[in-house]
């Protein structure tokens, strides 16, 4: 089994500005860990730690895999840019395959499963301009799921989403868990952090309640 990735006297600071306080926290391989808290608690600034695209000011991170998955909060492409659902699903693949190599049979079968799970399937071909936003969510949702990597990392995936794409995503969370998957989610929904293994309750860069 994998082993845990883990945060250990985790401080941040943007500038001068203290984002996260002393932070430790484990996340085992086949879990769901929920970080709520409120705007500018720290949540999607320890995503970044998880997802090592932050450096810590002080503390150490470990067993961070080489292959994680970050689908940051609101995702917007750029509306003249026509990137159409397929192809951004397939970004999922380039860590694997690199922009200028060909898919591969199993590449294209994980993108069309990756996409069947969020029911984007009959919207392939259209630009991520013409979609919804719950759409656009799912879509991106997609290319996280389409990397398979053994550490998810999701930034309010069910922000400003429909009944149809809240019920997709939390299907998927149950699915990638029983896979093995470590899931991290930054959430203001309370039945998404209800259903996670663990909870974790920050303030300030604080960990005040962790359950």
């Amino acid at each position: 089994m994998r082993e845990p990735t883990r945060l250990t006297g985790i401080s941040h600071h943007y500038a001068r500005v203290p984002s996260l306080r002393d932070i430790s926290l484990t996340v085992d391989p086949g879990t769901v860990t929920a970080l709520v808290g409120g705007n500018g608690s720290g949540k999607s600034t320890l995503l970044g730690m998880l997802a090592g695209t932050l450096r810590p000011t002080s503390g150490t991170v470990t067993g961070v895999p080489e292959n994680t998955a970050l689908v940051p909060q609101h995702s917007v492409a750029p509306d003249l840019f026509p990137v159409t659902v397929r192809r951004t699903v397939s970004m999922g693949r380039w860590r694997d395959r690199g922009l200028l190599r060909p898919l591969t049979r199993r590449d294209r079968a994980v993108i069309s499963t990756s996409m069947a799970r969020m029911g984007i399937t009959d919207l392939a071909d259209r630009t991520l301009s013409d979609l919804s936003g719950g759409q656009r969510q799912r879509t991106f949702i997609a290319q996280g799921l389409a990397q398979q990597a053994p550490l998810l990392l999701l930034d309010e995936p069910l922000s400003a989403v429909d009944t149809a794409t809240v019920t997709m995503i939390d299907t998927a969370v149950r699915e990638e868990r029983r896979a093995g998957t470590a899931v991290v989610i930054a959430t203001h929904h309370r039945h998404q952090a209800d259903s996670a293994d663990r909870v974790i309750v920050l303030d300030h860069g604080r960990v005040v309640e962790p359950v």
